[in-house]
């Protein structure tokens, strides 16, 4: 094949794949679609730092009209920061002897050469968030260890925890459950009849939400049995490019016939502020 077809080839799947490519990213990785993606900055390339920041709340003064509520005193304005860098790289690639198989999928909706990188950068990507797991181990513990069944007694000591470390609740409460946890609240009638629950309504990942005494549950095959992470979206910041690359190159140059094509895409991750007390690890060992 011609360098100047390839680069055509290439151009095309640059073109048509990485749009949708990210749109099927953001909707399958469970929990790289559920945490706080929103930064101030710039990310074009690898090593590039963005910051999150938030205003701290004043103390406040309750005053007494007639004694001292003529007069108030300011406090000055604090910001609280988390620089986030972009230092991962989730690469995919495949190595064929032609390209004939791969012009035939460019245009197609349900391309398996497509799904099959995605999975393979989906997959790095979910791995990485979960090693930033990281609750506080100390008072408050968010820590639950030795948890056999996940039962509705142990989803309100969850809840709980989270009230008293005053998770915000406008984007909502979430839990990640492995398919043993997940079973576990199945299996619990006031936890599935909708004589207790009543209808379940979002759907993630193509999974319908069962919202359950505050919590918007998933079930998340990626974990180990035995496992489950509750959290509020801000516990963890996740950054990535707005765009994959997509290369394909000859391997004449290397002595061989044929092709490699791979896909990459830069992110980054990190706790966010007092990230620590935002999620609880349940588990069992």
């Amino acid at each position: 094949m011609s360098t100047t077809k390839l680069a055509e080839v290439q151009e095309q799947i640059q073109t048509f794949w990485s749009p949708m490519f990210m749109d099927e990213l953001r909707e399958s990785l469970l929990i790289g679609s559920l945490v706080n993606k929103e930064y101030q900055g710039e990310l074009k390339a690898q090593g590039d730092t963005v910051r999150v920041s938030q205003i701290n709340a004043p103390t406040g003064e309750l005053r007494t009209v007639g004694t001292d509520a003529d007069s108030f005193n300011s406090e000055l304005l604090e910001t609280t920061y988390v620089d986030i860098k972009a230092d991962k790289r989730a690469v995919a690639s495949y190595k064929m002897q032609d390209l004939v198989m791969l012009q035939s999928q460019i245009g197609a909706q349900d391309s398996q050469i497509r799904a099959s990188l995605l999975y393979a950068v989906q997959k790095q990507i979910n791995d990485y968030l979960y090693t930033l797991v990281s609750p506080s181990a100390s008072a408050p513990d968010h820590i639950l260890n030795g948890i056999a069944d996940f039962n509705a007694s142990q989803l309100l000591t969850v809840r709980k925890l989270a009230a008293q470390a005053k998770w915000e609740k406008s984007k909502g409460w979430w839990i990640l459950a492995d398919p043993s946890y997940y079973n576990d609240l199945l299996n619990a009638t006031t936890m599935t009849s909708s004589d207790y629950i009543g209808a379940e309504t979002p759907v993630v990942a193509g999974q319908i939400v069962q919202k359950r005494f505050g919590f918007n549950i998933l079930e998340d095959n990626s974990r180990s049995e035995d496992f489950a992470l509750a959290f509020h979206p801000d516990f963890l910041h996740l950054v990535m490019q707005t765009q994959p690359t997509f290369k394909i190159s000859d391997l004449h140059a290397q002595g061989q016939f044929g092709f490699i094509m791979s896909v990459d895409i830069v992110f980054g991750g990190k706790l966010g502020i007092d990230g620590d007390l935002k999620h609880i690890k349940i588990y069992n060992t």
